[in-house]
């Protein structure tokens, strides 16, 4: 059809708008849990077809929506949008970033959809599902996607997946056109400069991390942290090498430099929940929540946005007999995973 993408349902947008606002903030924050590996990410060489689908669906509700007489690629006209259903936290934030990274560079995709003539053999309402998979395609190098014996298949992902990669010498001869008209080494200095400072100061942000005092001491970590190598400064400022400090705000939380996030999601202080990385933000709610209590007042925790927060909740308010209700569990399988993931970090006070 010749309609660009159809407006949400206000129910549908308020819901996705919600799960954007978490997923920000989860981004932000760089959090993630310690033990457990993306199941979604197989060592990156693609994502699991549920993390495509969801991805797709996120798509469709917010690209990038241009006027009627520049429209070139159309997304179908699907009036109420279905809305994601992810397995896990995991999924969730693969999701989200494959979705807005397809945002990012959506003109450069359609471009190349365009350019390589391929565009035209697929109906609309595949076409967000084409551009999240094409996205991902060119970051892995157009190289073939690692596919689990366990993961379970969905049709329309495998057949887009065939699609493009039957394709793939022309996606990747009209990407190298992109690239040398804009006389770009990679895809990221298409964007504006702008958008690449904006992304370089993200990526200098230090690594906040609070320290789950139900599973250590503060002086225990330290001391491991000293075994591992680490030296602690005063501050920010002093970072060089491996350093941390302790929080100015936070008397739990430690900083780290933004350039060892992978070692130290590594290091058994992280994998075993003693310390959870999560951004500074959530840490001073938490606080600020923590301020106001008496030592018998109870907690309710309306919207499940961030499993880490609720757990920092209930190990902050450990030394009184208050207790942390937890509500907007949408399912009893994601119950039974909360559940499992509070008892590995030792959060005795969730309801």
């Amino acid at each position: 059809g010749l309609d660009p993408a159809g407006m949400p349902s206000s129910k549908s947008n308020l819901m996705l708008s919600s799960d954007i606002s978490n997923f920000k903030e989860m981004a932000i924050s760089n959090e993630r849990e310690p033990v457990e590996k993306s199941a979604s990410l197989i060592e990156n060489n693609g994502y699991q077809d549920s993390v495509y689908i969801n991805a797709a669906k996120i798509f469709q509700g917010i690209h990038n929506e241009k006027p009627q007489d520049k429209i070139l690629v159309r997304y179908g006209n699907e009036l109420v949008p279905s809305l994601p259903d992810f397995k896990d936290e995991c999924s969730q934030r693969s999701s989200y970033e494959l979705a807005f990274s397809a945002v990012k560079y959506q003109d450069l995709l359609e471009n190349i959809l365009l350019d390589s003539f391929i565009f035209l053999l697929q109906p609309d309402e595949l076409t967000s599902l084409i551009v999240v998979m094409l996205y991902d395609l060119q970051d892995r190098k157009f190289q073939a996607r690692q596919i689990s014996d366990e993961e379970e298949s969905i049709p329309e992902v495998r057949d887009v997946e065939r699609y493009l990669y039957s394709f793939k010498t022309k996606l990747a001869a009209a990407l190298a056109r992109c690239r040398i008209k804009h006389d770009a080494l990679s895809i990221e200095y298409i964007l504006p400069e702008t958008l690449r400072k904006q992304e370089q100061r993200a990526s200098a942000l230090p690594l906040y991390a609070w320290i789950n005092t139900l599973k250590s001491s503060l002086e225990d970590i330290y001391k491991e942290l000293k075994k591992e190598g680490f030296t602690k400064v005063e501050s920010v400022s002093d970072f060089e090498g491996y350093t941390y400090c302790l929080d100015k705000h936070c008397h739990d939380v430690l900083v780290f430099p933004a350039s060892l996030k992978e070692e130290i999601l590594n290091l058994e202080l992280f994998t075993g929940y003693k310390l959870i990385l999560q951004d500074k933000s959530r840490s001073l709610a938490v606080h600020s929540v923590k301020a106001f209590l008496n030592r018998d007042d109870d907690i309710i925790v309306a919207h499940m946005g961030s499993r880490l927060t609720a757990a920092h909740m209930s190990v902050l308010s450990n030394q009184s007999t208050s207790k942390v209700f937890v509500c907007g569990v949408k399912s009893q399988a994601k119950e039974v995973e909360l559940k499992e993931l509070f008892t590995r970090m030792a959060c005795g006070s969730m309801c």
